[in-house]
């Protein structure tokens, strides 16, 4: 199934890119993510993530926004859980205020964890019209030690993401994949780096393409 999913992204990259405009950036992308267990099954997650372009035509640094984010979730079975939560984006036009939900179901396997997620979100933001998003991300995590994750072993995250976009009955569609060497620090703390490759903008024959360089830790406390 993976390799489906990474043969459809790279067919449709190339089609579009070799009909269309297209401009390229690379950037920063770090992120910071704490989870805290409550009971009957209830957990707060708290998120902050800054983006900072490095290149585009040449190296040009640029500050672009910081996403602030809280989230509730609730395990209602074994392998699928749900959340809501409110996102606040920060960057030089102004604020963005984001809520969304979603549901996520995951898969044990004998040597890896197969998660899907749908994720809708509202964006709102002063003199600008509403922002109605709907994604849907398969991600796999895949120890590399062993069959399964144990504090200071490593392990590799692959991610593929389709997010559809609706403003103003204008429709975009961004698709994102990611590549991640992780290692467990300990049983509460883990850190990712790797590449976050994102395209964007079909609709209007200028395409988009990002690619960001990731480093994300997490903790449980």
């Amino acid at each position: 199934m993976k390799r489906f999913y990474l043969a459809l992204f790279v067919i449709l990259t190339i089609h579009i890119a070799s009909s269309a405009q297209s401009t390229f950036e690379i950037g920063f992308l770090p992120t910071l993510n704490i989870n805290k267990k409550l009971p009957q099954d209830w957990a707060l997650n708290f998120k902050a993530e800054s983006r900072q372009s490095l290149v585009k035509e040449s190296f040009d640094y640029q500050y672009l926004l910081t996403d602030i984010s809280f989230a509730a979730s609730k395990k209602v079975s074994i392998n699928t859980s749900v959340a809501f939560g409110y996102l606040l984006s920060i960057n030089d036009n102004g604020i963005k205020n984001r809520t969304f939900q979603h549901i996520a179901f995951v898969k044990r396997y004998a040597n890896f964890r197969l998660s899907h997620r749908v994720l809708a979100d509202q964006t709102f933001q002063k003199d600008v019209d509403p922002e109605f998003r709907f994604r849907y991300r398969i991600s796999s995590e895949i120890p590399l030690q062993g069959a399964s994750l144990d504090p200071q072993e490593f392990f590799l995250k692959l991610n593929n993401e389709y997010l559809n976009s609706l403003q103003n009955s204008s429709y975009d569609l961004e698709i994102r994949t990611s590549a991640l060497l992780g290692y467990v620090i300990s049983p509460n703390n883990k850190l990712e780096f790797g590449l976050d490759y994102r395209v964007d903008s079909f609709v209007n024959a200028n395409i988009r393409n990002r690619l960001w360089i990731g480093v994300n830790f997490y903790s449980s406390i």
